[in-house]
């Protein structure tokens, strides 16, 4: 028996979410706040120079560079300012990231877990590409705003790699059994009438002895731009140490026996949309926001079926200097916005562009997807009229929503068993994983 290929790449392949992760971080980074700030030069660290080692990890060397881009970069997306007080005060969690990442590169090169310049590259290209960026423009405007590409490429291998170290972990330890699946069957049913969650986490782990208020320091930190209206996800992605930070911290629908007591204790009183203050759990702090709250048994889907139709560019768009056949293709997408009634309208108009793109999508459960955009799209257009064109660097897009049905979900099947089996397995070996080599390490910081 093996697990099935969804089970496989929907939460843990390493390269698919590392790009999920950073997708979100640079939609932040470019769409909301990337132009709000003046950048201040680099500011040294305790007066150290940029070359200046700040810590070794079995080893391995981190610079106050690395220091300075990595919270520089985090600042960034957060809207926080770019002050030397803001940058003094993410100092300590920044180095202590830094540390856990060199430790989780490290198991990966002892397990020879090799993370190719392919891979990088193409997270880097899909992360332009969602971000409708020309090739090249993500590293100019890191530059723009002294950080180097270097700091996103960093994370990106650790998080390929690291993902793919737990993955070799969990298989290690064999397939779920026919009676653990039986027991999850059982869990779920006993949930039957009961509250059950949609939650996003952030977990920020405490180290060693004497970090404690430092982590909580920086919890509070982060809460602050949280409600000022930082994205959760980009948050997540960038500073959560547990492994759904892949997933910008996403947990998912989950039952009261899944949350931890003193987490669901919090949870129980918050409103929808609300976002906790720091909550002491094993390990460190995790800081939650409830997404939706519903009641097991009663679970209702909205199915979507859509049409689109693909316009595509014939070279990448210049915004300031888009060509003729650009043009054409825009003012081609505006007729059809303004005339198509039917989903076969879009078909046919699809067909003529070519089929580069399929029409139909295949039917989406609005509450699975990933983008609030997408979501938020799908959810109000009227059935039967067309979107706004959607321009991106190598076409634009025109969608239609076909139908949109309410259905009470079944019960899960046993795939959907093994996929919270193997996230249970994939979160604790993580975490069992992460203490084993804080445990071991020599690690000498400086300054």
């Amino acid at each position: 028996m093996t697990l099935p290929a969804t089970i496989k790449t929907q939460r843990l392949s390493g390269s698919r979410l590392a790009v999920f992760a950073l997708t979100v971080l640079a939609s932040a980074l470019f769409s909301m706040h990337l132009h709000a700030q003046t950048v201040p030069p680099a500011k040294p660290i305790s007066g150290l120079g940029g070359d200046a080692i700040v810590a070794v990890v079995n080893g391995d060397v981190i610079s106050r560079a690395d220091v300075d881009n990595r919270r520089r970069l985090f600042a960034l997306a957060t809207a926080l300012p770019m002050t030397s007080d803001v940058l003094d005060r993410l100092t300590g969690q920044v180095l202590q990231q830094l540390i856990d990442e060199r430790l989780r590169l490290q198991e990966a090169q002892r397990r020879h877990v090799i993370v190719s310049d392919k891979d990088i590259a193409a997270a880097i290209g899909e992360i332009e590409k969602n971000n409708s960026m020309a090739p090249g423009q993500l590293k100019q405007r890191l530059a723009s705003n002294g950080i180097a590409l270097r700091t996103l490429i960093d994370q990106f291998r650790v998080q390929i790699a690291w993902g793919r170290v737990l993955r070799q972990a969990v298989a290690q330890k064999g397939e779920p059994s026919d009676a653990d699946i039986a027991d999850q069957a059982a869990q779920l049913k006993a949930a039957v009438g009961q509250p059950e969650y949609h939650l996003s986490e952030i977990f920020t782990p405490v180290a060693g002895p004497g970090q404690e208020e430092d982590v909580r320091r920086f919890t509070d930190t982060i809460i602050q731009q949280l409600r000022a209206g930082a994205p959760f996800p980009v948050v997540a992605a960038q500073f959560s140490q547990s492994q759904t930070a892949l997933q910008g911290g996403d947990l998912g629908w989950v039952a009261n026996s899944e949350i931890d007591p003193a987490v669901l204790r919090v949870v129980e009183q918050m409103p929808v949309g609300a976002i906790s203050n720091p909550i002491p759990v094993p390990g460190g702090f995790s800081i939650v926001t409830l997404r939706g709250k519903r009641i097991v048994g009663k679970d209702t889907s909205t199915l979507v079926k859509l049409r689109q139709t693909w316009f595509p560019f014939s070279q990448t768009l210049n915004p300031d200097a888009p060509t003729q056949q650009q043009i054409s293709q825009l003012q081609a997408a505006r007729k059809l916005a303004a005339t198509a009634t039917s989903c076969p309208e879009m078909e046919a108009a699809n067909a003529t562009q070519g089929n580069l793109r399929p029409s139909d999508p295949g039917e989406l459960v609005l509450e699975q997807l990933a983008n609030p955009n997408q979501r938020q799209l799908l959810a109000s257009l009227p059935v039967g009229h067309a979107s706004e064109p959607l321009t991106g660097t190598d076409g634009i897009l025109l969608i239609m929503v076909c139908s949109r049905e309410a259905q009470t979900d079944a019960p899960p099947n046993r795939d959907a068993l093994l996929e919270r089996i193997f996230n249970d397995r994939v979160e604790l070996a993580s975490r069992q994983l992460m203490r084993d080599l804080q445990r071991r390490a020599v690690i000498d910081q400086r300054g």
